[in-house]
């Protein structure tokens, strides 16, 4: 089998693998120059010679061309410079277009023979004539790809909300499918604001513990199911899938935190009148506050309502209006 190394053209980027020659020493944190399907590039090392893993492929597997030298490093130096002006000069002729679209990132090749700009946008844009103004500056063959959510959030990174850098944009190579049964079977609250990501999508977390939860949960007994304990037959309230235990509470209202490898079996659910009677006997040693007694289907507001409108009613009655004037003279001219 050929000895092959682990190389990452970016951090956090996909693993790929190529052919060492015997007797070329590649380090991780080593840089080397080798043939990709754009053009030449630089990447780093990030696995140490090893034979060829068998998930890999031999037929396509590229030797690489060299180690890079102290020249590579100062074109990659003049490169990165390059980035950064074609991320001004981009920035700055959208701007001038108008198009609704946001710049990601800027990628120079290795061999100068080609400027990828990546952006995202929520539908297509019609970008050619920023291709043409692009390229009467900078010379070169320019590239526009468009990418989603998932990919802008690992290029440009944050914190998630765990307070740690994003999984994507520390150690995650690729990303796999996460639906939502994940967090189902995780007993975690189906809120989109506390199971997703910075980028809106479900977070990459969610997959990590999913295989554990799923073994445990065909183990466990279900929550409510009765069981039988070293500390005498109790119901089943909660679970603690990482000790692989189960909360269980006794009669007496204590609960034990149990392994699944100590319950002895299926105990018969106590009758609920019991319970029922027990509860209702700690209510009765309680001390009752005395509280004002109050009729059924409001009887009480009732009352009130009548005391009030009898109270107006006798108001009304003491203060009688005096007769206008007008009545008056009709009445003196009667007599």
């Amino acid at each position: 089998m050929p000895k092959v190394i682990g190389v990452n053209f970016k951090e956090a980027g996909k693993l790929s693998y190529y052919e060492i020659e015997l007797g070329v020493d590649a380090l991780p944190g080593d840089q080397v120059i080798v043939e990709t399907e754009q053009g030449t590039e630089m990447a780093e090392v990030v696995i140490p010679p090893e034979n060829m893993p068998s998930t890999e492929s031999v037929s396509d597997l590229k030797p690489i061309i060299r180690k890079a030298n102290e020249e590579d490093l100062k074109k990659r130096q003049k490169l990165e410079d390059l980035e950064k002006e074609g991320r001004y000069e981009c920035q700055q002729n959208i701007n001038k277009a108008g198009l609704e679209m946001k710049l990601v990132d800027v990628e120079c090749l290795f061999d100068e023979s080609k400027m990828i700009f990546y952006f995202s946008a929520e539908s297509r844009i019609d970008f050619r004539q920023l291709v043409k103004d692009l390229a009467s500056i900078f010379k070169t063959r320019i590239e526009m790809r468009q990418i989603g959510v998932r990919d802008e959030a690992k290029i440009i990174g944050g914190l998630g909300s765990c307070g740690r850098r994003l999984c994507c944009n520390t150690f995650l190579n690729d990303f796999e499918p996460v639906s939502v049964k994940f967090a189902k079977e995780q007993n975690l609250p189906l809120n989109p604001f506390k199971i997703s990501g910075i980028c809106g999508r479900l977070m990459c977390c969610l997959r990590y513990e999913y295989d554990q939860y799923k073994e445990f949960n065909k183990k466990a007994p279900k929550k409510g199911s009765w069981v039988q304990t070293a500390h005498g037959d109790g119901k089943i309230v909660d679970y603690n899938v990482c000790r692989e235990a189960v909360i269980v509470q006794i009669d007496n209202g204590i609960k034990y935190d149990v392994p699944l490898n100590e319950i002895k079996g299926k105990a018969k659910p106590k009758p609920k009148e019991k319970l029922e009677d027990k509860s209702k006997d700690k209510e009765k040693d309680k001390p009752s506050a005395k509280r004002p007694r109050v009729s059924g289907n409001g009887k009480k507001e009732q009352e009130d309502k009548n005391k009030s409108q009898k109270h107006r009613s006798k108001s009304k009655s003491k203060y009688k209006p005096r007769p206008s004037k007008a009545k008056q003279k009709t009445s003196a001219k009667k007599s």
